[in-house]
């Protein structure tokens, strides 16, 4: 109270001081008026420095009773929580949330148009490589095939018609050429004979190639009639798939490239989840992953990395990564939400703090170490390593005994402390130091 009164005072005779210079100066300025403007000018430039002097003087009494305060703080005893620091193992484990996908899947579609008159696989069943999955109406496409053959048995007596030919074409040019060596026919008839044969093993020659190309039109036809019975295929052919959605129903007029079924292979699959900057560093591939989900509540699968994305999406700021998770067994299912944990780091032995024990003192990270006989609270600088959401990793600073977990913003280096009665001399928490080295540390979303 008494120092209130005190500082009341000063300010009442600050203000005075302040009136009587204000007072001069308004005398002086009234005077310089008399002089012009470089006269107005100068009263200005007084006035701003009367008042910048009112203002330093106010500034330190301000500043005078802060420090007042923080010695205050210091000599005032703060009931706070301790406890205490600890040896054991912590990792760095994060924590992110992704989407299953089948491992490969694709859609069986007809490549050609036509009624769909068998569909012998519905959603869920297993099918293997070549097996067959739709069938389409062939009528037409039998029918084409026949008459591809026809016209290609036509073309087959065309060609020994013309074979027939040529042959009696080359005995009469071969007899003319001896007729005219003896000179008995003309040189005409000869070239007559000569042309004739040539005629014919052009004929020859076009009646092939026509055979030709109906054996290539009946191959086209059978294609074609093989596209009405459509398989499931893929490379490799290894192992069983399932048919993950159908599409259509037996009856249905199709088109070229419609959608009849999707085949899924989920004896492996891809689960993805999406990494922030901060965490895409550490990630590498090959690392090993542990997958759970609700769907099968305190159960857990083991997967690895198998693609990291080269880029992060402008608009997320994250990086698409890739996990492989085995399901022999097939319970997981594509669609099914996930969470991956994978362990980045593993330090055994480590110092470890509660993380709410770490404080910032004059932009410093630190704890409050307690002296529990002195009841006194000592800041120490310090470096934090693995955080893993309920203690923290302190590197390099060798820290022992115990620390300040709650109250130490009431704390400065050195301030006195109130223990509370029960807590006044801790025993480390050796159940729950156990508990920490079993338990999964939690990790980022």
């Amino acid at each position: 109270m008494a120092t209130g009164t005190s500082d009341l005072n000063n300010f009442m005779k600050l203000n005075g001081n302040m009136k009587k210079t204000i007072g001069i100066l308004s005398d002086l300025n009234n005077f310089m008026k008399l002089n012009g403007n470089m006269k107005k000018t100068i009263g200005i430039l007084a006035v701003l420095i009367a008042v910048g002097f009112v203002g330093r003087q106010i500034y330190q009494k301000a500043a005078m009773s802060h420090k007042g305060s923080l010695n205050q703080r210091t000599a005032v005893a703060a009931a706070v929580e301790i406890a205490p620091v600890q040896k054991t193992a912590i990792r760095d484990i994060g924590l992110f949330t992704g989407t299953l996908y089948p491992r490969s899947q694709f859609i069986v579609a007809p490549k050609i148009a036509g009624r769909l008159e068998k569909l012998p696989v519905n959603i869920g069943d297993q099918v293997k490589c070549g097996q067959l999955v739709a069938v389409l109406d062939n009528d037409e496409y039998v029918q084409q095939v026949n008459q591809a053959r026809a016209e290609l048995d036509v073309a087959g007596a065309k060609i020994e018609e013309s074979r027939l030919t040529l042959d009696i074409a080359r005995r009469e040019f071969e007899r003319a050429k001896a007729l005219r060596a003896k000179k008995i026919i003309s040189e005409s008839k000869q070239d007559a004979a000569r042309a004739q044969f040539t005629t014919q093993n052009a004929k020859y020659k076009v009646a092939m190639a026509q055979a030709a190309q109906k054996k290539a039109a009946l191959k086209a036809a059978q294609v074609r009639l093989s596209y009405t019975r459509i398989r499931a295929s893929w490379k490799n052919g290894d192992g069983r798939r399932v048919v993950g959605e159908r599409f259509v129903d037996e009856g249905a007029m199709l088109a070229p490239n419609t959608s009849i079924a999707s085949i899924l292979d989920i004896g492996h699959l891809t689960a993805v989840i999406y990494v922030i900057e901060r965490d895409y560093p550490k990630m590498r591939v090959g690392q090993a992953t542990v997958v759970d989900t609700d769907a099968f509540p305190g159960r857990t699968f083991s997967g690895r990395i198998v693609r990291i994305a080269p880029l992060l999406k402008e608009t997320s700021r994250k990086a698409r990564v890739e996990l492989e998770v085995p399901n022999p067994k097939g319970m997981l299912k594509p669609g099914m939400f996930v969470r991956a944990q994978i362990e980045f780091a593993r330090h055994d032995n480590a110092t470890v703090v509660p993380v709410a024990a770490l404080t910032r003192r004059n932009n410093k990270q630190g704890v409050f170490l307690a002296d529990t006989e002195k009841a006194m609270a000592r800041f120490v600088a310090v470096q934090a390593g693995i955080v893993d959401g309920q203690m923290a990793e302190i590197l390099e600073t060798s820290l022992s005994g115990y620390v300040v977990t709650l109250g130490h913003h009431l704390l400065e280096d050195g301030s006195a402390i109130i223990l509370p009665a029960d807590k006044s001399t801790p025993e480390p928490d050796i159940a729950g130091k156990k508990r920490n080295e079993e338990a999964l540390p939690g990790g980022r979303q």
